[in-house]
């Protein structure tokens, strides 16, 4: 029986291990795709960047304020367009900010902090491999451990309760019986 708890603890251990060390694969895939996003959406706000410099001293609040200004109701309309793209400049460079953070920051803001929207296009194109850099390793041999001790300290717990209720039993059972005939 010992074995058989041995070769569960070596299985659950190694497919600790291929879940952690998936854990910087993953946090480097959701990095390039902010990083696509961030140089798309530079390059989209960039001829607006320009017309701010040329006629509002670089404000691109300024800018939209005299598109929403205009008469043209196109003007008005692209004032939402250019406000919408300088927001996902902003919120791209600060997914960018937090991920250029040490490795468990960076870890901590994809689990917890990440972009919905770019969360589900990683998990969408991400595919699964084995990195072999220290990172990985060092990953892979924590989520390992993690999951082979909860499995223990869970085991542990079960036999504890049993051993309690077996016990308990075998107390009643030796009990003299206080009925008479």
């Amino acid at each position: 029986m010992k074995f058989i708890s041995d070769y569960l603890r070596l299985i659950l251990f190694c497919s600790g291990l291929l879940i952690g060390v998936q854990i910087p694969a993953f946090v480097n895939e959701y990095q390039k795709r902010v990083d696509a996003h961030l140089s798309e959406a530079q390059t989209l706000i960039a001829g607006f960047k320009q017309t701010a410099e040329r006629y509002f001293s670089g404000d691109l609040a300024a800018l939209i304020n005299h598109y929403e200004q205009s008469e043209d109701r196109i003007f008005r309309d692209d004032a939402n367009n250019i406000r919408y793209i300088v927001d996902r400049v902003n919120l791209l460079q600060t997914e960018s900010a937090a991920l250029s953070a040490n490795p468990v920051s960076r870890v901590l803001h994809v689990l917890f902090r990440h972009d919905k929207t770019l969360m589900s296009e990683t998990f969408a194109q991400y595919s699964y491999v084995i990195l072999i850099d220290i990172s990985a390793l060092i990953w892979g041999v924590l989520v390992g451990l993690v999951i082979a001790a909860t499995l223990d300290i869970g085991v542990a717990g079960v036999r504890q309760l049993y051993s309690r209720y077996i016990k308990g039993m075998l107390v009643g059972l030796n009990k003299p019986s206080t009925h008479s005939k």
